[in-house]
């Protein structure tokens, strides 16, 4: 039974982020850092990869749409149809055959035992897929579609996708969005979770003008001044995000 596990999602390859949120103690006291997808897909991908992947076991690694994405497009660039990002080519064009092979290995779920939360699943959107729309306000009807088939002692899901941290009770289930480190919605700063004995949303604020002007000076990706002024700072409202995202989880009226 695991006491601490802290949760970082969505990374998007930014590397500030990535760095503030692991410099919180309570992370480096954790005993587990459980990433629920979306980890490189973003304008420093092998910079956060090689961070992770130095910080060894403690480190339990769930794939994301967007892992999949990159390792796609770099595997099957022929037959992939044009990606609409033109961020995912560029990242994925510069992860080394180590990195392609870490992200190929993935799982898309995991479970642990968490001190008073029992079995955790963690996965990226929902347990059976890594693009379905889950949201803070979807009907109970949604939830419990998309928790068909789960095991009984499961009383606790982690997930992520959305980039927007929110902890909600569903059909007696506990869930639990981490929210986004490094393209957040809503709020600037690098959003994560702790979990153990109960749930705790955590938000790390850092430096975005000094991220801003390092990943504009560091990154090859073309459009990284532009890329990192409009994501590090949040300037996709919440609001912004549930009328993008509404629809996709099946609802007749967005907010």
């Amino acid at each position: 039974m695991l006491n601490r596990v802290a949760v970082l999602s969505d990374i998007h390859g930014v590397l500030p982020a990535l760095e503030a949120v692991l410099a919180e103690p309570d992370v480096r006291a954790a005993e587990r850092i459980v990433l629920t997808g979306d980890i490189a897909a973003g304008p420093q991908p092998t910079e956060v990869l090689d961070l992770l992947m130095s910080l060894g076991d403690r480190v339990d690694w769930i794939a994301g749409n967007a892992d999949r994405e990159l390792l796609e497009h770099r595997r099957n660039a022929p037959t992939t149809a044009p990606t609409p990002d033109p961020l995912t080519p560029w990242a994925a064009d510069r992860l080394r055959p180590d990195h392609l092979d870490l992200l190929a290995s993935l799982p898309r779920t995991l479970t642990l035992p968490v001190r008073g939360l029992g079995t955790v699943l963690f996965c990226h959107a929902t347990p059976r897929d890594d693009e379905e729309v889950v949201l803070v306000d979807s009907r109970l009807d949604r939830w419990q579609e998309v928790f068909t088939g789960l095991d009984a002692d499961i009383r606790t899901v982690v997930c992520g996708h959305t980039h927007m941290p929110f902890v909600r009770l569903a059909h007696g289930r506990l869930v639990v969005n981490p929210g986004s480190v490094g393209m957040p919605y809503g709020r600037p700063g690098a959003h994560w979770a702790l979990l153990g004995p109960g749930t705790d949303l955590r938000h790390t604020p850092y430096d975005l003008e000094a991220a801003v002007h390092r990943l504009t000076r560091t990154s090859t990706y073309p459009d990284a001044a532009a890329w990192a002024d409009y994501y590090l700072h949040a300037r996709a409202t919440d609001a912004d995000a549930l009328a993008a995202f509404g629809p996709r989880d099946g609802r007749t009226n967005t907010p």
